[in-house]
């Protein structure tokens, strides 16, 4: 893979920034450095971004509600990078659509090697002209889904749950991951009732006993899983 990729580093230790920038380039990144959320999204919204490195605690505000703005409009990748080490913290970040978190201090090398296991899922995913995943296939270019040889029909809402699903399979995923990846702030369903309501219709065209989904699994209290390997052409 080449690094071709424009990664937006928030971070306001100047020390640290310098030395993750240098690094980062050094391996072919184009790196694009703020040291406050401001002058992060107003290069986000300048530039083309396919990964941000963002520290939770700067001095203009709290890198979990940037991500929580960010997730409404955008798919990004994102990496945290945080002093904290508390489960709650790391379960935060995860839930509210973090790609991966790092906890300080960290070695550089770790560092890059995270960024390009993110940036792999996004060349994985552009490249692959069929997904299929037991007897469902799925063609990205056209939007179509088979099941059994058979083409099926999603609405608006299942179509984006599958292809969430099978983009991140064998994953737990959260409710809250759910909805600030699905639904956004003019998004079409913001109560708790919708998902399983669509997760429902969705199982009825894809699993051969939809009460005993082979498919998409309850994880009881916290959310669902495509249960399936997925492979990608």
């Amino acid at each position: 893979m080449e690094n071709t990729s424009n990664i937006l580093l928030i971070e306001d230790d100047e020390s640290l920034n310098r030395g993750i920038s240098f690094k980062l380039e050094k391996e072919g990144f184009n790196v694009f450095s703020a040291d406050c959320l401001k002058e992060g999204n107003d290069i986000f919204n300048e530039q083309k971004i396919d990964l941000i490195i963002l520290d939770v605690g700067l001095p203009d505000g709290d890198g979990f509600q940037f991500c929580k703005e960010i997730r409404k409009i955008s798919d990004v990748f994102i990496i945290f990078l945080t002093a904290c080490i508390q489960e709650v913290d790391i379960v935060t970040g995860y839930d509210l659509g973090a790609d991966d978190y790092i906890t300080k201090p960290f070695s550089l090398m770790v560092l890059v090697s995270k960024v390009n296991a993110v940036l792999r899922r996004k060349f994985n995913r552009k490249e692959a002209k069929k997904i299929q995943c037991e007897d469902i296939i799925y063609y990205p270019k056209t939007m179509k889904v088979y099941v059994k040889g058979k083409e099926i029909s999603l609405s608006k809402t299942e179509f984006k749950l599958f292809k969430y699903f099978i983009d991140n399979p064998q994953q737990v995923i959260t409710k809250e991951q759910f909805f600030n990846k699905l639904w956004d702030i003019k998004g079409d369903f913001l109560d708790e009732s919708a998902l399983p309501v669509n997760i429902r219709r969705l199982r009825e065209k894809i699993e051969d006993n939809p009460s005993e989904p082979k498919y998409i699994k309850n994880i009881r209290g916290i959310g669902y899983i495509w249960n399936e390997r997925c492979f990608r052409e």
